[in-house]
């Protein structure tokens, strides 16, 4: 399984032979939706949050006499049975975020990957250094290729890219330390240099 290798200017550069086993196996696609709900949960703040009738201002005082007035009696004024008063049983902050196995994890960003090869979205670079922080210059070397959406993935860190790619809507740049499945799946087509591609494929198999 081949694939070539592009230079900035879109030009082939080399072959590189894709490992068989990995990018050639099937696309579990059922382990997608298992993996960005978690994802999605695990971005959640959970922060709503409600008083209960200790939490609420006032009330320390017992608004009258406990027997002899004819009315129920009453301790507080931020019962939650008044108005005003406290909430019952309301959401308060809260963790939402769980931790699938590391087996699944790895198995669907296999399976994201052999997604993105069959269908030709994986577009592999040399390199991807520009010679100044600057939108246009990324976009030029983005619509060589003609990548309209894409996911660009680099080993490392790459100030001039990363300045020159955050103001463009339709990308986005991560290391290959922070490929997920949630962003592959989130665009297009999968854009990564041959440095990251290695360390990728030593982190799934």
């Amino acid at each position: 399984m081949m694939i070539e290798v592009l230079s900035k200017n879109g030009s082939k550069v080399s072959d590189i032979d894709l490992n068989e086993e990995l990018y050639g196996g099937e696309v579990k696609e059922h382990l997608f939706y298992e993996v960005v709900k978690m994802q999605l949960a695990n971005r959640r703040a959970g922060n709503a949050s409600t008083k209960t009738k200790g939490e609420v201002s006032g009330g320390g005082i017992k608004p009258w006499k406990q027997k002899g007035t004819g009315r129920a009696r009453s301790g507080s004024t931020r019962s939650p049975v008044w108005r005003h008063g406290g909430t019952v049983f309301g959401p308060h902050p809260r963790d939402y975020s769980y931790k699938l196995p590391k087996k699944v994890m790895k198995e669907a960003l296999k399976s994201a990957l052999r997604l993105k090869v069959r269908d030709g979205r994986l577009k592999v670079y040399e390199s991807l250094e520009l010679t100044a922080p600057k939108s246009k210059l990324a976009l030029e070397v983005l619509k060589a290729a003609k990548l309209d959406n894409a996911l660009i993935v680099i080993d490392g860190r790459d100030r001039n890219l990363e300045l020159a790619v955050r103001n463009l809507k339709d990308y986005k740049l991560i290391s290959a330390g922070g490929i997920n499945v949630y962003d592959i799946l989130d665009y297009d087509n999968l854009v990564i240099t041959r440095s990251a591609l290695e360390k990728v494929e030593a982190f799934v198999q």
